[in-house]
């Protein structure tokens, strides 16, 4: 079917795509969930022998949450025919105004918690279980590769190398004030370091399979559709994102026990949020009930605490999990490379590409390719996990 015959059939729904591609635009969640002042409360945590409550400052809400909504809701989806479409619209919309309300709380302690819960969810009894099951396996002995000797530069060279493979460009850009090690920004098509840390090459590894060979190659193949909702997320696809990206690391054969590990912690950790602990309770469950070292738990306790209680990270485990059981079953995976798209909207996803709404993956994720995964011991994990 032809482009413009496309544009004519399906205007309105054209429409629609465009008005809530022109609205997410500010709703970038990660932009706004990263404490300004990590460093220094840190500093001050570590001081207080670990009984301070850190008192983090985030950056300033650039959009009217009310008008936004209202913009949101006030799109015609009954105009779009086809009723599994305009489903997928509905759930959009709801969607995107979870995340506003995610934003405009962040800070605001139990009340982004529970937001965060509506968007993102909280660990299931099964999730629980797996993390434990985790954490019963012994470190792997030492290895050479997991060394932290590489700055922020020769990370940038690394990735730079690496991203040779892809046929895309992106930015990269260091910041001192970021949660995470790296992360990569949908709508910028950025990719940001953390200016401070040391990275081992088994990090870098990991990194790059991770965060370009899957995040970077659905966001560059979400830009390469007609409608921008592959772009811009479809619901719940975090969980199936970053199921992706972790199955990308076991691929490539970098995913370690101790980095299985720290995805089992973060569901404990995310669990402590439901059991209401604060900021010191959940750093001591995992600095001295799990003995973790104090910047790894200073680490996981940040990721789940900043905002008020962001519950994303027990997502890691369950979305490996789901995407391991997904290949081992000979699915396709080259539908869920096609964008920010998640499991659940696959008939959609396939109605639309029969339609010429949507095309299929440009970009594919190197290491589902190349297949290097050799470790029975995990591969004997994730195929315990419930």
């Amino acid at each position: 079917m032809s482009q413009i015959k496309i544009t004519e059939e399906f205007q309105d729904l054209f429409d629609i795509d465009s008005n809530l591609n022109r609205l997410v635009k500010n709703i970038e969640l990660l932009n706004y969930v990263n404490p300004l002042n990590i460093a220094s409360e840190k500093k001050k945590f570590y001081s207080s022998k670990y009984n301070y409550e850190p008192q983090f400052k985030y950056p300033k809400i650039k959009f009217n949450g009310y008008k936004l909504h209202r913009l949101f809701f006030s799109q015609r989806l009954e105009r779009i025919e086809d009723e599994d479409i305009r489903q997928l619209y509905e759930d959009i919309i709801y969607e995107y105004s979870g995340l506003i309300e995610c934003i405009e709380t962040i800070g605001k302690g139990r009340k982004f918690y529970f937001n965060s819960l509506k968007s993102f969810g909280t660990p299931t009894e099964k999730d629980i279980e797996n993390a434990k099951f985790i954490l019963r396996f012994d470190d792997a002995e030492f290895d050479q590769e997991m060394l932290p000797l590489y700055n922020v530069d020769e990370a940038k060279h690394y990735f730079e190398d690496y991203s040779k493979r892809y046929d895309f460009d992106y930015n990269i850009r260091i910041s001192n004030n970021l949660s995470a090690v790296a992360m990569v920004l949908n709508s910028t098509q950025t990719l940001v370091l953390r200016k401070s840390h040391k990275f081992s090459l088994n990090q870098l590894k990991v990194l790059t399979n991770h965060e370009i060979g899957v995040h970077m190659v659905t966001t560059f193949n979400g830009l390469s559709h007609p409608l921008k909702v592959f772009s811009n997320g479809l619901p719940n696809n975090v969980e199936t994102q970053e199921g992706l990206a972790v199955y990308s690391e076991f691929m490539s054969g970098c995913l370690t026990m101790d980095r299985l590990k720290e995805l089992a912690f973060r569901v404990i950790a995310v669990d402590s949020l439901n059991k209401g602990y604060d900021f010191s309770d959940t750093f001591h469950l995992l600095h001295n009930q799990h003995k973790l070292n104090r910047d790894k738990a200073f680490g996981i306790t940040l990721r789940v605490h900043r905002g008020g209680g962001f519950t994303k990270d027990h997502l890691y485990l369950s979305g490996l999990r789901n995407t391991y059981k997904y290949a081992q079953n000979g699915k396709d995976l080259g539908i869920l490379l096609t964008g920010k798209v998640s499991e659940e909207y696959i008939p959609t996803i396939e109605k639309m590409q029969s339609l010429g709404l949507a095309t299929p993956p440009k970009h594919f994720t190197d290491a589902y390719v190349t297949n290097n995964n050799k470790n029975t011991n995990l591969d004997f994990i994730l195929r315990s996990l419930k």
